[in-house]
């Protein structure tokens, strides 16, 4: 398992830099000139220039971009264009406040969608089936920054109840202002797992070893839980790591909409005034976060179906027995 857990972290180096190429690339050729955004409309021509050059704009694209690269192996992402200050802290300080609204989110669709998946596939074409696939289309369908600005008008505005913007200091200030971003985030991925649940469900529980395990006078709740969704688990777990891993990398309109200090915010700030350093700053830590969590969702594929693990050791198996031939 180690050498296929190596051989993946190095799959992530050409990840990284089709990732770093294409953004640097698309930021320079967009419209706008840093160095006019970060003095003002009262620049005159010659402080402009001076600017780009202390920046290093003058110098062509490529040159720019293979030293940005250059830099980053030796863990140096830059400067800010606008405060001048170095990319990587700035990074990491923003990065425990996504953890935390990631977590939140993602604990709340798991506890929601897989109960609500497990219950309309075990009553499928009931009342309760259809009022959950009706809701879960209704949750996938909903623009988040919508239904964020409707939670807002209705918790906060109107009823005083949860704050609309920041990041709350101490336990319960915290808990208060996480609620509605938090909510807004897991509804989406709610009813993604729900749906994907209900449809693993369906696959298994008409299997034959299903009826032999009632067969055996098995209680309904562990045929449930052992037999069905641990078998069912495996589409989930790649669904949950998957949306895991973007929340991660920063969900840009929920954490702009309530003012949240994560890294989806600090993009979008950069973005507007095109701090590139930043923004590539930012992508880096987005995409080896995301492929981090790809990893660990196919290690946990061996845990969660031994079978997985065996196929990988047979594959293995049969590329020392054709070095010893």
């Amino acid at each position: 398992m180690h050498k296929y857990i190596f051989r993946r972290l190095l799959m992530m180096i050409p990840v990284l830099l089709g990732v770093t190429f294409i953004v640097y690339f698309i930021l320079s050729m967009t419209p706008g000139d840093p160095a006019s955004i970060i003095l003002g409309d009262g620049a005159t021509e010659s402080s402009i220039e001076a600017m780009r050059e202390q920046l290093g704009l003058n110098q062509p694209i490529f040159i720019r971009y293979f030293q940005f690269l250059f830099n980053a192996l030796k863990g140096d992402l830059g400067f800010s264009y606008r405060n001048h200050l170095a990319v990587l802290p700035m990074v990491l300080e923003r990065f425990p406040a996504t953890m935390i609204l990631a977590l939140a989110s993602i604990a709340l669709a798991l506890a929601v969608g897989i109960p609500v998946g497990i219950i309309s596939a075990k009553k499928q074409y009931s009342a309760m089936d259809y009022s959950a696939t009706l809701l879960t289309m209704l949750g996938v369908s909903m623009p988040t920054f919508w239904l964020g600005l409707i939670l807002v008008m209705i918790f906060s505005l109107n009823l005083g109840w949860l704050p609309s913007q920041g990041m709350g200091k101490g336990f319960v200030p915290l808990i208060k202002s996480l609620i509605l971003p938090a909510f807004t985030l897991c509804t989406h991925n709610a009813a993604t797992i729900a749906r994907m649940t209900r449809s693993s469900m369906l696959d298994v529980i008409n299997q034959d070893y299903i009826a032999t395990a009632r067969s055996k006078g098995i209680m309904e709740a562990q045929v449930t839980t052992r037999h069905m969704l641990r078998n069912a688990l495996i589409p989930i777990v790649t669904s949950v790591g998957l949306q895991f891993g973007v929340l991660l990398g920063g969900a840009m309109l929920t954490e702009t909409v309530f003012s949240w200090p994560g890294l989806g915010r600090l993009m979008v700030e950069s973005i507007k005034s095109k701090d590139i350093p930043i923004v590539l700053g930012c992508v880096i830590f987005m995409a080896v976060t995301f492929s981090l969590v790809n990893l660990l969702v196919d290690i946990v594929y061996a845990f969660v179906d031994p079978r997985i693990k065996s196929q990988f050791q047979k594959v293995q198996i049969r590329k020392v027995s054709k070095v010893n031939q």
